[in-house]
């Protein structure tokens, strides 16, 4: 029992202020697989460094020992900028550790899970992933378990191979011998996962694999289970890139299908010849293009005035900033949702602009004295903090639109974007004139988005107050057209009471600007969901993003109309491009989730909902989500919990109810629980706006499908939204053969 009770006690001292030889532990920083990490100084070098210790319940088993070591040889051998470099390698106290190059950065799954990569990026990636490959392979060293958690993306963007635990060195003996299985499935080649001695090229098929998965952002080899995933890089060929990804350059298909070969003798044989490859796809022109696309994200000015009122006046004058640099087709404008996300927190620039992947940042301050004006503003590299241009405008308050032309104008200078005369002119003209309207209208926004009926009415009361102090102010107008096209689904109004309403707002903003690109997305929505005119709600959609091509929620909008014209590529193409615009928003992030469950991509849904969770742990939107992706997936229990959480955060039931439909699922089960579901909603429709559709779906959950039936010829008759989703909602899978069903679709101009 000494030599474990000894080991236990090193563990303890392992603790900031420890020191071993000339290294002093500062923290632990990680811990996983064979070894725990820590961040320490090197007392004589006077440079950080990270400690990996073997960890301590494994330092007895000879085997890991052995591992342990051959991991520290085989990085010892590398010198290389896209490799971790081994410093040395020592014992502490019984445990086997080396010291290692300390690398500011985080994995690339984490890096990839935040943002959508384009082509360049993954690109750039990719070569640099292969040139320290390429290192690796000429100094006999394979490293065999290449995945997006073992490369490390630093703080210059740079990727950097690491944990060489499983890696093979020639000219010591293999740690695995033929028939055992060793790597990360998922990523391991066909010689792999059949147990069969591996070479240089099972770390190119594991590039393959990671190439495929930044680009399509999910696995190529991906079963409900670990041996379905093995048996499925064995004998399945993934599907191409482009049913996933949109834009893919000539020749990256190619490079992708040889470094996946199944038989490695048709694979690429040497990673230069990868390389060769991947940097002949870089030189396409419309590569290199893309990759120069400047980005820019408009921080929230801050208030330096006493007045506490002034807050909504200083997020107005950043937002009109956001609205006209939007307008401009070859810059990349963060929606406000996101930028205006870090509003009071104390946030180094560089890791704001990471958040965003952007690679510039606005910010200023505002000062008002009476009816004298202070605005500062600053553009600001996010790669480095430097600053890139500057100016401060004294002004009176009348001229305060004037001041946000210029610094519009200003930062389009400094960003060196080719304007036409036109594009200029558009660029200058701002949508507000009276900053007191501006102010209620942003108000109106900020409870639009919440959308609870309460929130609502008072969104649109907010909307109103701005109409009241400029009659002519279009934006306040599309407010109101998006609160009533929301009104339904709050239970407040009826379809055929609010959406008339919806589109005379929209067609009033229409009329006093023709050119805003907002109305025209709410046209859109209404002529979509209301009216059902399939042809006449693309073109609103279209004409709204040709105006502003960087407003996000036109394109989160337009995505939905597709993914319902089951044009599914298409729908993928315009979420992300809306989640690439505003990365931070959960309404957009939930409409991607909504679209992977039709798809029956759960796995990929319910990491969006973690991703959602990280953002706002106490975001409602997200149990809904989960509990169709837990019924989808036959998790009943998990389901369940789910939707009650989510019915009780949006009010729908009160907790005698909820307590009702638990007891309904705890004695009887999931039919039960339904049962009780649709008696409860029947009830409710009595009282408030319940969607037929939805009581529709409950009745197909039971199989009782004239009931289905019944309920569906209602949600016609209403009008119900949600029905322009029956085509591609799977609950409604049992009744697609049924002559009802046809007619239905028939009824609404669709095909089945």
């Amino acid at each position: 029992m000494q030599p474990d009770d000894d080991k236990t006690q090193a563990v303890t001292v392992l603790s900031k202020g420890t020191v071993i030889g000339h290294y002093r532990i500062v923290e632990k920083i990680g811990a996983g697989g064979m070894g725990e990490v820590y961040l320490a100084e090197d007392t004589e070098l006077n440079r950080k460094v990270a400690l990996k210790f073997l960890s301590p319940h494994l330092c007895q088993d000879a085997d890991c020992r052995t591992r342990f070591k051959r991991e520290a040889q085989a990085a010892a051998r590398l010198d290389h900028p896209n490799i971790v470099t081994v410093h040395e390698v020592g014992e502490f106290q019984g445990r086997p550790f080396f010291a290692m190059q300390h690398i500011e950065g985080r994995s690339l799954r984490e890096y990839a899970s935040h943002q959508e990569l384009s082509i360049p990026q993954v690109l750039k990636i990719g070569i640099q992933i292969a040139e320290g490959l390429q290192a690796a392979h000429e100094k006999g060293v394979t490293h065999r378990d290449i995945k997006p958690a073992n490369v490390l993306i630093d703080s210059h963007g740079r990727a950097r191979i690491l944990d060489f635990g499983l890696a093979s060195v020639a000219g010591i003996d293999h740690l695995t011998k033929t028939g055992s299985t060793l790597g990360t499935v998922g990523y391991m080649s066909p010689e792999q996962a059949r147990g069969e001695q591996v070479d240089h090229r099972t770390d190119i098929f594991s590039l393959g694999v990671v190439l495929y998965e930044l680009i399509t952002e999910r696995q190529p080899f991906k079963g409900d289970n670990d041996i379905a995933t093995l048996r499925n890089i064995t004998d399945q060929e993934p599907e191409p890139l482009e049913r996933y990804k949109t834009g893919v350059p000539e020749g990256l298909q190619g490079i992708v299908t040889k470094a996946l070969a199944k038989d490695k003798n048709l694979r690429y044989q040497h990673v230069d010849d990868l390389l060769v490859d991947l940097k002949e796809v870089c030189r396409q022109p419309t590569l290199q293009i893309l990759t120069k696309q400047p980005s820019i994200a408009v921080l929230p000015f801050a208030n330096l005035s006493s007045d506490l009122e002034q807050e909504y006046f200083c997020d107005g004058m950043a937002e009109e900033i956001i609205n006209a640099l939007s307008q401009l087709e070859n810059l990349r404008v963060i929606a406000r949702t996101s930028a205006f996300s870090f509003k009071g927190k104390n946030e180094d620039v560089r890791e704001i602009g990471r958040k965003l992947g952007v690679e510039t940042l606005l910010e200023g301050s505002v000062r008002k004295a009476g009816n004298h004006l202070r605005v500062t503003a600053q553009l600001i590299a996010a790669r480095d903090g430097s600053h890139l241009w500057s100016d401060r405008y004294d002004k009176e308050m009348k001229d305060v639109f004037a001041i946000q032309d210029e610094i519009s104008l200003a930062i389009v200078d400094r960003l060196r974007i080719k304007l036409l005369g036109d594009e200029k002119d558009d660029l200058v003209r701002s949508r507000a004139r009276n900053v007191e309207a501006y102010s209620l209208y942003l108000q109106g926004r900020f409870y639009w988005n919440k959308r609870t009926a309460t929130e609502l009415k008072k969104a649109i009361e907010y909307f109103e107050q701005a109409i009241d102090k400029d009659p002519d102010f279009a934006l306040a107008y599309t407010g109101l057209a998006d609160c009533h096209s929301l009104l339904h689904q709050a239970g407040v109004l009826s379809p055929a009471e609010a959406f008339p309403k919806a589109r005379a707002m929209a067609l009033k903003a229409i009329e006093k600007d023709r050119l805003l690109a907002e109305a025209y997305a709410s046209l859109a929505v209404i002529t979509f969901s209301y009216d059902w005119d399939w042809p006449k709600a693309e073109s609103e959609f279209r004409r709204s993003i040709e105006l502003n091509p960087g407003y996000a929620t036109a394109h989160q909008w337009y995505a939905v109309y597709l993914k319902s014209m089951k044009r599914t590529a298409q729908a993928m193409e315009e979420i992300r491009k809306a989640q690439t615009l505003d990365p931070l928003s959960l309404i957009i992030r939930a409409a991607l989730v909504k679209i992977l469950c039709k798809e029956c991509e759960f796995a990929l849904a319910e990491e969006q909902c973690h991703e959602i969770l990280n953002m706002d742990p106490n975001c409602r939107y997200v149990h809904p989500l989960r509990g169709n992706i837990y019924e989808r997936r036959g998790m009943h229990d998990e389901a369940i919990r789910e939707y009650l959480e989510g019915e009780t955060a949006f009010g729908l039931f009160g907790s005698h109810d909820s307590e009702a439909l638990k007891e309904a699922y705890r004695e009887s089960g999931w039919d039960a629980y339904w049962r009780k579901h649709v008696d409860l909603l029947k009830q409710y429709a009595g009282r408030r706006y319940i969607s037929a559709t939805s009581i529709a779906e409950d009745y197909a959950r039971l199989d009782e499908l004239d009931q289905a039936f019944e309920w569906l010829d209602r949600a016609y008759q209403q009008r119900d939204p949600e029905l322009v989703l029956l085509r591609i909602e799977p609950i409604f899978s049992s009744l697609i053969s049924d002559q009802r069903f046809v007619a239905l679709l028939k009824k609404m101009g669709l095909d089945a």
